[in-house]
């Protein structure tokens, strides 16, 4: 029985969730339902069949047995010995109730570890819960009501799902902060939204109902409220110049923005990586150093004047490529997707060289090397396999910035991106449209990070046993 409780999930679940404090609140809160039906359940079982009932009728038992005299005598000689070694005059009355105090224990626990022998034993509401979710008919009956609860027992059973679950719950968290920070610091920005879009000759009047039509009369709360109540539902409302739905222009921008996140990512990884595996191995020689000055100068130029310069080379003088995008002309993305990788390619070339430099020296390093290994294995299968971890990290950060636009770059090569997008409802303010685009960022950026901590739990065994542990 207690070997199908222990390898029973929900089971499992629930005594994970119990020894954490926050949790234990949480699954108060999903079950309650089940708690109820199931504390009403033990408390008629109790009575039914009262543990507290057989302790006493076993000690009333034990009370007429001749062993409840022995102890009497016992306790009562424990006593004049005790008086007689400090002096002391032996009190009658003090001698009966210290024995029986003695004599009463003793027989209270001679009684427990019968009644345990007999398997007879005090059972908690925890142990009597754990019996419930052990049977099969009693989860499906309850499964309506308790759909909350088991699915959190199911996600804390699994370390790697529970390790995503709370992932993904932070992400929220983030995404919620996010939206309260930036709502408040529009909110209290002394800029004047209906000044600034219907015009400084718009009479007080005018703007009046302005601020009536999109609601920004209302108190501070309200206008949260409706934001985040927005968002949840999906519905990101409507920007100020235009009237345009936030959503659609979100949608109809992101397509471009997600082909130069993506293409500059596989650029620059393809460049990079290789150039700080060469960098690493060659430590201190030519090609170390030319590669590092390389690096450096990427990440010192700044991105529009490197478009800039791009635009004056390759399309005014040589006339090679289009100096603007256009959507139907594959040859005007080369330029920003170049510009874009460049500072990316960068990072990810030092951080590469970084981290293999560091891994290099480790113990598992010497023992490869020592197990008969080629350098070239040593350095490929146990090197850079170890020191991916720093290397993705650079690579998801600045993957979700780049998804959050790069504005620079998109303003230089006239892109109507999610960043220009951004900087251009700024200036306005739009405040539904900054709002959601700055929501925006932040859940690519959260997004992506939830997919590298997830890299990180798959590629790294340390981390998986981590997580098994905990």
């Amino acid at each position: 029985m207690l070997e199908n409780l222990n390898q029973n999930k929900l089971i499992k679940g629930y005594r994970i969730v119990n020894q954490h404090p926050l949790l234990n609140w949480l699954q108060c809160l999903l079950g309650l339902p089940i708690f109820l039906i199931g504390y009403s359940y033990f408390l008629y079982m109790r009575k039914k069949i009262s543990y507290s009932a057989q302790l006493q009728d076993k000690v009333a038992q034990l009370h007429h047995s001749k062993q409840y005299e022995q102890l009497l005598t016992k306790y009562a000689q424990q006593y004049k010995h005790k008086q007689h070694y400090f002096n002391r005059r032996v009190e009658q009355t003090k001698q009966d109730a210290f024995a029986r105090a003695q004599a009463n224990q003793q027989i209270r626990k001679l009684a427990e570890a019968e009644l345990s022998k007999q398997k007879v034993q005090f059972m908690s509401f925890t142990t009597f819960f754990e019996q419930l979710l052990a049977n099969r008919n009693f989860v499906i009956l309850s499964f309506v009501l308790g759909f909350l609860i088991y699915s959190l027992y199911f996600i804390y059973q699994n370390a790697f799902v529970r390790f995503v679950f709370e992932r993904f719950i932070m992400t929220l968290f983030v995404i919620v902060s996010v939206i309260v920070i930036v709502f408040t610091i529009l909110y209290i920005s002394p800029s004047d939204s209906a000044a600034n879009i219907l015009g400084e000759s718009a009479t007080l009047d005018q703007r009046l109902a302005f601020n009536k039509q999109y609601g920004l009369d209302q108190p501070y709360f309200v206008q949260l409220w409706r934001a985040i109540s927005g968002f949840l539902r999906f519905d990101l409302g409507h920007s100020f110049t235009g009237n345009e739905v936030i959503l659609t222009s979100i949608a109809n921008r992101f397509p471009v923005t997600l082909i130069l996140a993506i293409t500059s990512l596989f650029l620059a990884v393809c460049v990079a990586v290789p150039i700080g595996m060469v960098s690493a191995a060659k430590l201190n020689s030519f090609w170390d150093y030319s590669f590092m000055f390389l690096a450096l100068i990427g990440l010192s130029i700044p991105s529009f004047w490197q478009g800039l310069i791009f635009i004056l080379t390759f399309s005014i003088r040589a006339n090679w490529l289009p100096s603007s995008y256009s959507p139907n002309n594959l040859f005007s993305l080369i330029m920003p997707i170049l510009v874009l990788g460049t500072g990316l390619a960068a990072a990810i070339t030092r951080m590469t060289r970084s981290s293999i430099l560091e891994v290099m020296h480790e113990d598992y390093m010497v023992t490869a090397k020592a197990k008969g290994l080629s350098g070239r294995e040593a350095f490929l299968g146990h090197a850079l396999r170890n020191a991916w971890i720093p290397i993705l990290t650079v690579i998801g950060l600045q993957f979700g910035v780049m998804l959050g636009g790069a504005a620079v770059t998109e303003k230089v090569f006239n892109i109507r991106g999610l960043g220009s997008y951004i900087v251009d409802k700024q200036f306005i303010p739009d405040i539904p449209a900054i709002l959601a685009g700055v929501v925006y960022i932040a859940i690519a950026i959260s997004v992506v990070n939830l997919i590298v901590d997830l890299l990180y739990a798959i590629l790294n065994p340390r981390i998986r046993a981590q997580l098994k542990n905990n």
